[in-house]
Parts: structure tokens; sequence; C-alpha cells
């Protein structure tokens, strides 16, 4: 696997250039397995989705891997998990309510760790789909930014499955936009943008994505 994840790896990086984000290795459908091989390839960020599921990956990781790595959480987070989620991740991107927000800021004040957060936003009004709205975001902003022991590194967004690329492209523009506009706004800088996953990054870079959470795409 570690060959096919490193001509995968080269060709994203041939497709994206010159942009350099970080890309993020989803290993949410793959074993610890297929994240050591993701490591030997050079990849160092990883991203999971089910708590239950991530914490025995990780901690069966050899030391060097689990002590180099940096693991990102990009599932749906209940409220009962999230002192689960700050013990082993170092990113959270699917803050998707004010509630959460100060429930994590809660459990990171015990610990006295600072949780790089991530506003996950559904501007497509996806029912399905967890986020906050646009008009919602900007109405709970400034609570947002005065919950201690919060860094909020920026904005999330999770594309419709089959969407056109021109739908694509407006929807990652805006999600840039309100991003730029809240850090006007309130002075404030948040250094990164997640979003673009396999079907989709190649528009997300072009609209100025940072940080890519690619999967599939990196493991067949």
């Amino acid at each position: 696997m570690e060959n096919i994840v490193r001509k995968n790896l080269l060709q994203i990086q041939e497709e994206i250039a010159p942009c350099k984000p970080n890309i993020i290795a989803v290993t949410k459908y793959f074993d610890e397995k297929a994240i050591i091989c993701a490591y030997e390839a050079g990849l160092r960020d990883f991203a999971e989705a089910r708590v239950n599921d991530a914490i025995p990956k990780i901690e069966a990781l050899p030391e060097e891997v689990r002590k180099n790595s940096t693991f990102h959480f990009i599932g749906h987070l209940q409220t009962n998990k999230v002192a689960k989620v700050i013990k082993y991740f170092d990113f959270i991107h699917s803050v998707d309510s004010l509630h959460l927000a100060q429930k994590i800021s809660q459990e990171a004040l015990k610990t006295g760790k600072v949780q790089k957060i991530f506003l996950e936003v559904n501007f497509a009004n996806e029912e399905q789909k967890f986020g906050f709205s646009k008009d919602g975001l900007e109405r709970e902003f400034k609570e947002l930014i005065k919950l201690p022991n919060l860094s909020i590194q920026g904005l999330m967004s999770m594309s419709p499955l089959g969407a056109e690329e021109n739908f694509l492209f407006n929807l990652f523009s805006e999600v840039k936009r309100v991003q730029e506009d809240l850090e006007k706004q309130y002075g404030l800088q948040m250094p990164d943008t997640s979003m673009g996953m396999s079907q989709d990054y190649l528009v997300a870079v072009k609209c100025g994505a940072t940080k890519l959470r690619i999967g599939r795409k990196l493991f067949t």
C-alpha cells in the first residue's frame, strides 16, 4: 500500500502545484497499517471520524508515528465524547454549534490544553449535514471568539455529493469570503481553511483551501 499512497500523493501534489496546502490523510475506513504506510510515504496528518474506532488505532501505532503525527477529528462530535477527542486529537474540524464549542472550551480548560478547532459551515443548506448557516455564524461568532482555551483556525466546509464544478466553486469561494470578512470585522487572523475532499480538492485549492481532507484518492 505504501507504493500506492506514494504514487497517489505525488499525483495530487502535481495536480495542485504550485499551491502547497496541507494534505490530511482520511483514514477512517482503514486500519493502523494504512496509517503507517501513509507515514512512510511522507504524510504526517491523519483524520478520523469515529471516536471509538479512532482511539484503538492511534494507541496501536508505533511510538515514532504517534509522536510525529498530527491527528484531526472530522466527524460529527457528540458532547459526551468531547473529553476523549481533546485527549487524542490536535484539531477538531467539525465544531458545528456554539453549544459544542462551549463544551470543548470547558473540557480544554480542565486539562490546560488550547484546542485548535474549525467552525463547520453548511452554506449549501443540506438538511442531512451539520454546520453553521451563514447568518448563524455571523450572529454567534462574537461569542465563539470569547471562549477560553480555543484557537479558531478557520472555517470547514463539506460539499454536496455530485455537485457540479460551478456550484462547488461558488460554494468554496463564499466560505473563503465569509472567513476573510470575519477576520476584518473582528481584527483577527484565522490561518487555515479546511475544504476539499477526494472528489473536489482541485476546486477547493483554486478557492484558497489550505487543508485538504483526502481519503479514497490517496489509498485506492
